[in-house]
């Protein structure tokens, strides 16, 4: 059984993913953070919040179709 907790966790990343796919990275780490804050483990939000310090940092090109590609190990 899935807790109350988690679901809006879950709820709150896949917004965050919706503004990411749309580029609208400021907003989506409000999301991520958001997530974050209720479940500070967990992992798919603290990745997607990094990435989106990446991209706004670096703006992925117009056409970019979502994927993030690893540029160090």
């Amino acid at each position: 059984m899935i807790t109350e907790e988690k679901k809006k966790v879950l709820e709150l990343f896949a917004e965050g993913r919706k503004q990411y796919k749309l580029m609208e990275f400021e907003e989506a780490k409000k999301f991520f953070s958001r997530a974050l804050e209720i479940d500070p483990e967990d992992g798919p939000s603290r990745v997607y919040l990094q990435r989106c310090d990446h991209y706004i940092s670096n703006p992925p090109p117009e056409d970019w179709d979502g994927v993030f590609v690893m540029q160090t190990k």
